[in-house]
């Protein structure tokens, strides 16, 4: 289970899905949100669907109309040029339209999320661009000193009460009270299929953890079991849908495909490979 490479963007997904779900209602999600014709991609777009509603998660409190998100795996580091990528993203963004000023630049946002705090990053825009970072609630810092609101978000540092799957969606959990209870969390839960992506890349990133957990305790050993056989066949039966669907309607995109089946544009793209090979 823990060979092969870790999908930590479509478990991210998935993590942002379940930190709205209260209000997913008021927001359009886009994953890899395409910019032009050319292969240029946001990580993810979340677009308000009622330009006046609050957003109310500590995570999306700046939230405007339009807000662009760039996140960073555990293995990663936000760095310099990914602050003025994502910086361009957003210009590109609100230029990239058939009306002028069909975007108000007011109503555009910019979330940096990442498991190590960017040191040299916030350094440069200090400097240069005259940006502060200051931590306004566990994990999250607001980026002062520029037109577009922006926020930086450190994974590890948020809030276990608040942010629970956000903040576990990392590589460093410790066998005992960490995966007991991230299992504690999931059991009811387990039949959904966002938090079924986040767990199932959360695990493959601490099997050492996982398995020393299970060598301790008969109860998880059985639950991990009933939940791998349960993953196991789920993943059978989307992909054949994938496949059927594919099949008999060629032009679907990879996003109304995931749409469709409830899961993300990764892991269509997967379904795809997998029955080309």
């Amino acid at each position: 289970m823990k060979d092969g490479k870790l999908q930590w963007h479509s478990a991210f997904y998935a993590a942002i899905r379940i930190e709205l779900e209260e209000e997913l209602d008021k927001v359009h999600m886009e994953e890899e949100h395409l910019l032009g014709k050319k292969p240029m991609q946001m990580d993810m777009l979340i677009i308000k669907k009622e330009k006046m509603v609050k957003i109310n998660k500590n995570i999306g409190h700046i939230f405007r109309e339009h807000n662009i998100i760039e996140y960073k795996s555990p293995d990663d580091y936000l760095g310099i040029n990914d602050f003025y990528k994502a910086y361009g993203y957003v210009c590109f963004y609100q230029s990239d339209t058939e009306e002028e000023d069909q975007i108000d630049p007011e109503e555009l946002t910019i979330t940096f999320i990442c498991n190590h705090y960017p040191r040299k990053m916030l350094a440069h825009i200090d400097k240069v661009r005259g940006i502060k970072a200051v931590k306004i609630g566990e994990g999250i810092y607001q980026l002062y000193g520029d037109p577009i609101p922006m926020q930086l978000v450190i994974t590890k540092e948020l809030s276990k009460e608040r942010n629970y799957w956000l903040q576990n969606l990392r590589k460093d959990l410790k066998s005992g009270g960490e995966i007991k209870n991230l299992m504690e969390h999931y059991e009811d839960k387990k039949f959904l299929p966002r938090y079924q992506a986040v767990m199932d890349v959360i695990l493959r990133a601490n099997w050492e953890a996982v398995e020393e957990e299970r060598t301790m305790c008969e109860a998880l050993r059985e639950l991990f079991a009933d939940d791998i056989r349960e993953s196991e066949r789920n993943g059978i039966l989307l992909a054949v849908g994938i496949y059927k669907t594919i099949s008999r309607f060629p032009e679907k995109t990879n996003q109304e495909l995931a749409e469709q089946f409830s899961c993300t544009v990764e892991t269509v793209e997967e379904v795809k490979r997998a029955f080309a090979d």
